[in-house]
């Protein structure tokens, strides 16, 4: 399989010029076996080789071929859970430490594009949208916490503020945060997989991993070769599906969909969005959109917990979008497409290990763009010997989603529940 059996996304229409990687022929050693050539397995990878470790990532399709390449491109702070939440789980201490590591995450989306000269239109400015006001004061209970935690450029907006930030009357207030931003999610991953081979890693394409052994002697098996080695790190997410089934009955791999017109003119992009920040809105299914650089409306969200994907995504996704802006009712519509998101049971990211040398990242739960790439930087401090942070992520204890194999049609229910809520006032 390769980029061409994909949903053509404008990502993948506009990707940077990149080469492609072998498939695994035979079986090699090495000291870090990746499976996953997405941010959490190239961020891993990346600083491992940087570092001197003999790195090979396995990859089923192409580098970018899951979520890390067809997100919203969405670089979000803080976790889908409040610190209150968090601290009663884990404690003050290791609560404080766990939003260090989600500040940090964000900080370095913008140090790896810094660091490797990634042309991925990085632009910071964020704004989380209410709705209606319970959910505003959702936000401020937000700005609170946030404020608690340092973050001292952030901005409460009201109805009238929010109107001058965005070209639509579909919300009564919100939250601005300076920090957070977006940025185009494919060649932001392409980037990565260029430094992390340039540093020494080994990166085959088209070596779906069938099997893996995580005990003393860790090694991935593939239909063509297999990789053994000293440690493994398991990336996949929601693509990794049941190929690890302890992995997979903690997760459940959600469908999402990016809506994308043509080309804007200057004005109309300015009228809809004249700070360029990335949105969010704050019900539970939620939406998001955002200003592609070449000013294209990337309008996502509808989720989907079905593995069944709608026959017209066009016509399923734009009453969403014009809806917000009515004013994109005669506009072209360029792209659509769908992924998969991979959330947990509570939506905070599941860190562990399988076996003594086997570490796992996953269910970053809308999160992921930042996130991730943090998720392969704790494991690879863990395999060069620095475990702490990682350690305290792993505290997070992540319960199997209930109804085993009749899980699927349990959560559509639930979600008819969720979007009758969001409907109410």
């Amino acid at each position: 399989m390769n980029a061409s059996d994909e949903p053509l996304s404008y990502y993948r229409a506009s990707a940077n010029a990149h080469t492609g990687h072998p498939a695994l022929q035979g079986d090699i050693d090495v000291d870090v076996c990746v499976v996953g050539a997405g941010y959490t397995g190239l961020s891993a990878a990346l600083d491992l080789a940087l570092a001197g470790y003999s790195v090979a990532v396995l990859e089923a399709n192409v580098v970018g071929y899951g979520a890390s390449g067809r997100n919203g491109g969405q670089i979000c702070s803080g976790y889908s859970n409040s610190m209150e939440r968090i601290e009663e789980r884990i404690g003050k201490e290791d609560a404080a430490m766990a939003w260090q590591i989600v500040d940090e995450a964000v900080e370095l989306v913008g140090q790896r594009v810094a660091d490797h000269g990634i042309d991925c239109d990085l632009k910071w400015g964020y704004m989380h949208l209410a709705g209606k006001q319970r959910q505003a004061d959702d936000l401020e209970h937000m700005a609170e916490e946030y404020t608690r935690f340092g973050h001292d450029d952030i901005r409460l907006l009201d109805k009238a503020a929010v109107r001058e930030k965005i070209g639509s009357d579909a919300y009564v207030g919100g939250l601005w945060e300076k920090r957070a931003g977006h940025v185009h999610p494919l060649n932001y991953c392409l980037g990565l997989a260029d430094a992390a081979v340039k540093a020494g890693a080994k990166i085959f394409e088209n070596s779906p991993v069938i099997s893996v052994d995580t005990g003393d002697a860790p090694k991935a098996h593939t239909a063509n070769g297999t990789v053994s080695a000293k440690f493994m790190v398991l990336g996949g997410n929601a693509y990794l599906r049941d190929t690890v089934p302890f992995l997979y009955r903690r997760l459940m791999p959600v469908q999402s969909y990016i809506l994308a017109t043509e080309p804007l003119s200057e004005n109309m992009a300015k009228s809809l969005l004249p700070g360029d920040e990335a949105v969010a809105d704050c019900n539970f299914i939620v939406n998001y959109f955002r200003l592609s650089g070449d000013r294209r409306m990337l309008f996502g969200g509808r989720a989907s917990y079905s593995t069944l994907q709608p026959s017209d995504l066009f016509s399923f996704m734009k009453p969403r979008m014009t809806a917000v802006f009515p004013q994109l009712g005669d506009a072209k519509l360029d792209y659509c497409w769908g992924g998969y998101i991979g959330i947990t049971v509570d939506r905070m990211p599941h860190f562990g290990r399988l076996g003594p040398s086997t570490y796992f990242a996953q269910g970053f739960s809308g999160h992921g763009l930042s996130l991730s790439g943090m998720a392969g930087r704790l494991m690879a401090e863990a395999i060069k010997g620095q475990s702490e942070r990682f350690d305290v992520m792993a505290k997070f204890k992540h319960p199997i989603f209930p109804g085993g194999r009749f899980r699927t049609p349990a959560l559509v229910l639930a979600m008819v529940y969720y979007r009758l809520k969001d409907m109410l006032p």
